[in-house]
């Protein structure tokens, strides 16, 4: 109920620029919200609470496809973890930033992460608004960009959020010690042993 009304507030003040204001951040135990984001083209939309379903799965944002945090650490982080994700019952794991489906699908080819992780473009910030991540990233160029952050979440419901304090760096987003302790998972532990 929190997440609806939240969401209502949200789009209510969008137009006027305050979303950011009002939301701040996920709410833990929030729906995810039902949002067309584009994978591949511009074509092919796909409503964001559709494709997790009743699953567990991961989202994490990224400020830019092809940005270095992103495409030296943020992705590869997911890709070398990808088998022990699926292990501690990940079902889903995608990836979005505020471009086209196209760089998207591009980063993701040049990235190897196909079959693995879902490369979602939000082209208008839609998503990134309605969970408050958004932000101004000048030496990415004009307009609204994505804060980093990974949410865990489980049936539709947000039951993590790992929001980067500073909204760019590569800490308690990546798919690390914080996640898989989200996940309740220490498969990746006994492997290092």
């Amino acid at each position: 109920m929190a997440w609806k009304m939240r969401t209502t507030v949200c789009f209510f003040y969008l137009a006027a620029g305050f979303c950011r204001t009002v939301l701040g951040v996920p709410e833990v135990g929030g729906e995810l919200p039902s949002i067309k984001v584009f994978e591949g083209t511009p074509e092919n939309a796909i409503d964001l609470k559709e494709l997790f379903g009743m699953k567990r799965g991961i989202l994490f944002g990224v400020p830019g496809a092809f940005t270095p945090g992103c495409s030296k650490t943020h992705l590869p982080s997911y890709l070398a973890e990808y088998k022990h994700l699926k292990a501690a019952g990940v079902e889903v794991i995608a990836c979005v930033a505020v471009n086209d489906p196209y760089v998207m699908a591009g980063w993701g080819e040049a990235s190897r992460a196909g079959g693995k992780i879902r490369m979602l473009a939000d082209p208008h910030a839609e998503l990134t608004r309605a969970l408050g991540l958004q932000v101004d990233a000048p030496p990415l160029g004009p307009g609204v960009r994505s804060k980093r952050y990974s949410l865990i979440v489980d049936k539709g419901k947000i039951v993590t959020v790992n929001l980067e304090p500073d909204g760019f760096g590569l800490t308690n987003s990546l798919a690390g010690p914080a996640l898989f302790d989200a996940l309740g998972y220490t498969g990746h532990i006994k492997d290092e042993l």
